[in-house]
């Protein structure tokens, strides 16, 4: 099982977001591998950032592929930096999110080099900022995606080794509010209380969330005022908001805009920033019928689900691509000192792969 090594290599470099440096490295080591088996790189350069990397194959006519990872990791350097292992699992920054299944798509690319000293139509794509958002890559990547007809992203599959079909879209907002500062003992009347508008709308936005369509809405720091003898003139909401349907980003959208332009306390006045960071990824009938041609290719069955979290399948879903996410190793407690990946499911899902991926370099079509 040389792949463990090659996990283990590039987990012992600390990848965090922003240590460029270590990202770079990582991404270097992939280059290195990519490289041996016939891919061009196209390098993204980036002052402050990991560069983003394009591994590119050659083309004919057919069908075109997206493999999709990220090079970053979430651990500081010495947050989290040993690589163990047992029986069962390896254990280390990035096992299961989401150096390993980035292992397992060059495992399986270089298993069809071996076959047929050729790769053709196939892409990889591996970007530098995935944790904190893509907010640099995701343009690179809805750019991109229009050129494929296929995407396959390697973040960490299910317990039962699921492959992702739906992910809820996010977006990340703040509210600020105006009011009017006053002392709070002498010239209470003349105050405009902001924090007080705050909590009207705290109430109002919680309104939005409907558990029973997978629709939440967080306001998960509020920040205002200036002491207790004062009323406050401004206040601050971070908020979020997570939906498994584009009608319900329609309809929060609407509500956000509704909720900060009313003013619940009078004289205030309010504002709102922010961004849909991922759109939805939505489970549709083509993913569907490309899994069962995935079946019957690997004469396996391939079971499903949805998340709550996002990835970068959000960006390329959304341009209409069929794209399919957890094709990694099984993993968890990603996100945390005890991340680990289940040696077992590194080789299934390397097989797994190697088998689509054959069938496809066949005729350049599934």
């Amino acid at each position: 099982m040389k792949y463990l090594e090659k996990v283990e290599k590039i987990c012992k470099i600390n990848s965090f977001t922003q240590n460029k440096k270590g990202v770079d490295e990582v991404g270097n080591q992939m280059k290195i591998w990519l490289e041996k088996i016939g891919f061009e790189t196209i390098i993204y350069e980036r002052e402050n950032l990991g560069n983003h990397l394009l591994f590119k194959s050659a083309k004919t006519s057919g069908s075109k592929i997206l493999l999709l990872g990220h090079n970053d990791t979430v651990f500081p350097i010495s947050a989290f930096d040993t690589y163990t292992s047992d029986d069962e699992y390896i254990y280390g920054p990035g096992v299961c999110d989401m150096k390993g299944g980035n292992i397992v798509a060059l495992e399986a690319l270089n298993n069809i080099f071996d076959s047929n000293k050729q790769i053709n139509n196939i892409d990889f794509f591996l970007v530098s900022d995935e944790e904190t958002g893509s907010d640099d890559s995701k343009f690179l990547t809805l750019e991109l995606a229009k050129d494929y007809d296929y995407c396959f992203v390697f973040e960490a599959a299910g317990a039962n080794l699921e492959v992702v079909t739906a992910r809820k879209g996010v977006g990340t907002y703040t509210i600020t509010i105006n009011g009017n500062a006053a002392h709070a003992g002498t010239s209470y009347l003349k105050g405009i209380n902001a924090n007080l508008e705050a909590s009207y709308k705290l109430q109002e936005l919680t309104k939005l969330t409907n558990l029973e369509l997978g629709t939440t809405v967080n306001v998960g720091k509020i920040n205002g005022g200036i002491g207790a003898n004062t009323i406050s003139p401004k206040c601050e909401m971070l908020l979020e908001i997570r939906y498994k349907l584009n009608s319900e980003k329609i309809r929060l959208l609407e509500a956000l805009d509704t909720i900060t332009n009313t003013s619940y306390v009078k004289g205030t006045t309010s504002s709102i920033d922010g961004l849909i960071q991922r759109d939805v990824m939505e489970e549709n009938q083509k993913q569907l019928d490309f899994i069962k041609k995935l079946e019957t290719i690997t004469n396996t069955n391939i079971p499903t689900e949805h998340r709550g979290g996002v990835s970068d399948a959000n960006h390329v879903a959304s341009c209409g691509v069929i794209t399919l996410d957890g094709f990694g190793p099984f993993g968890d407690g990603d996100h945390t000192v005890k991340e680990r990946a289940s040696i077992s499911s590194f080789k299934q899902r390397i097989d797994m792969m190697t088998k689509i991926l054959k069938k496809h370099q066949e005729n350049n079509r599934f």
